[in-house]
């Protein structure tokens, strides 16, 4: 392994260290990734958009003094605007889209000192569990590279788990953060809603469900990220409690005897048929497994979960989901001079998009009417509890193309999509933080996350949580076939 090797599995506070106490520049950690990328990327397909010559032209600048100056970077190619770049969404309609500013996310990651070498693949506007666009192909998940990365920050969360950086942009609107970390072995967390900003053409397209962060390699780097980008943005529709004290302060901090309830059957607000939807018996074991490492770490663990009305809810996320994709959808044919057509869009897309846009007034707003109720109902589970684990996923990752069976009747298929996200969509509506741990892998090798989710604005709990687990059962040494 060469010296430039060296940097490729260290995290990003690590690496900033490394440039603050001038033992690397900033210049060399970007040629190092720049070398990983050429040699990996064709093999994984993370990075779409390389923005090689920016981010050196950056590193060799001067670097503002945030937390992370110097520390490679990557945007997920979806809502993440920035200024110059091409902005696709994954999707044909959009390939030629170059927007003319940066969202106030990127200005903040920026701000942090990060240098960002690309856009990373992600399905066409997000919307799968899955990182498979028609305008990109195929994201390819570093432990085998038959299977899916996960979806919908995909790219992102390959990237990581194969050393190409140690962190990088997602956002998540029904586990497309926790989802890809699950399949790639890497933490991933879904902040409080409001507690990052949103774009402000785009915040109120998905706004009562979408969060922005990122996936990372180690838990104190998604805190100390969390620190540096966190805060309403005066154009933000949500506004999320301001913690007590910085995240990166809690990891490490004792987080006490919690009291967290835990699960492995899907639950009955997620779809009126979760009892039919079967789950995987390594994602029930990753559940049993944690519930025996928390008991033994001394926290109190009992089996039980929030109910609430199956088919209203389920049927509620639905219409904010598709409405919001509608919106987008909608709002770019305007940016962009276009009207949509079914031909400029993958099949599930436009199914989605159409739906959406024949959805009322009325009923879009009784759907938040009851994502909001939901929410308060969930409340009172949370007033017991301090977490509640699930699995992530009702499923190990899937082959490439699983979810490209039926094209002629797209709605099987996003049907089929939704039962393996059975878990994650939850802490959507309901606005909670949540997050995967990579504590699990399987006997063929294949990491299998844990889900936590943690009461509204308290990422705190979560983040001396993973930190405690992270100790325990550390993960930083385990590398996929696609990472040397």
């Amino acid at each position: 392994m060469s010296r430039r090797d060296d940097f490729a599995f260290m995290d990003a506070i690590a690496q900033a260290q490394l440039v603050r106490r001038r033992e690397v520049t900033a210049l060399e950690l970007v040629d190092a990734t720049i070398q990983r990328m050429e040699r990996l990327n064709p093999a994984l397909n993370a990075v779409v958009t390389p923005m090689y010559e920016q981010a050196r032209a950056v590193a060799m600048d001067k670097l503002p003094p945030g937390p992370f100056a110097g520390v490679p970077f990557l945007l997920k190619d979806v809502i993440a605007f920035c200024r110059g770049t091409r902005s696709t969404w994954g999707s044909a309609f959009l390939r030629d889209f170059v927007p003319d500013r940066d969202s106030e996310l990127v200005v903040r990651l920026k701000r942090a000192g990060l240098i960002i070498l690309g856009m990373a693949n992600a399905p066409e506007f997000g919307l799968r569990p899955t990182t498979e666009s028609r305008l990109f192909g195929p994201c390819h998940n570093p432990w085998n590279v038959a299977l899916s990365p996960g979806g919908s920050s995909g790219g992102s969360a390959a990237a990581v788990a194969a050393g190409l950086v140690p962190m990088a942009h997602g956002n998540d609107a029904g586990g497309s953060i926790r989802i890809p970390a699950s399949c790639c072995g890497v933490f991933g967390v879904k902040p409080t809603r409001g507690r990052n900003p949103l774009d402000p053409d785009y915040c109120h397209m998905l706004g009562a469900v979408w969060v922005e962060h990122a996936i990372t390699r180690s838990v104190r780097d998604s805190a100390a990220l969390l620190d540096a980008t966190s805060g309403t943005d005066i154009r933000d529709p949500y506004w999320a409690p301001p913690p007590k004290r910085p995240f990166l302060h809690e990891v490490g901090a004792d987080p006490g005897k919690l009291n967290i309830a835990f699960t492995v059957a899907v639950p009955p607000f997620v779809r009126p048929d979760a009892d039919s939807i079967s789950v995987h018996a390594d994602c029930v074991s990753v559940v049993h497994d944690a519930v025996q490492l928390c008991k033994e770490l001394g926290h109190h663990v009992e089996e039980s979960m929030p109910a609430a009305d199956g088919d209203l809810v389920a049927n509620a996320f639905g219409n904010v989901f598709f409405t919001g994709i509608a919106l987008a959808i909608d709002r770019f044919a305007l940016l962009i001079g276009r009207t949509p057509t079914p031909k400029q869009y993958e099949p599930q897309t436009w199914a989605v998009y159409d739906m959406g846009r024949n959805q009322s007034i009325s009923a879009f707003l009784s759907s938040l009417a009851v994502l909001q109720q939901a929410s308060r109902d969930i409340d009172r589970f949370f007033a017991k509890y301090d977490v509640w684990l699930t699995p992530t996923l009702t499923t190990l990752p899937v082959p490439l193309g699983a979810f490209n069976s039926a094209p002629e009747n797209p709605w099987q298929v996003i049907m089929h999509q939704g039962e393996c996200a059975s878990f994650t969509g939850v802490a959507n509506f309901t606005g909670q933080p949540a997050m995967s741990v990579p504590l699990y892998w399987n006997r063929e090798g294949l990491p299998v996350g844990t889900q936590f989710v943690g009461r509204y604005g308290d990422e705190a709990t979560l983040f001396r949580l993973a930190a405690q687990l992270e100790k325990a059962r550390p993960w930083s040494s385990r590398h996929p076939a696609i990472s040397a």
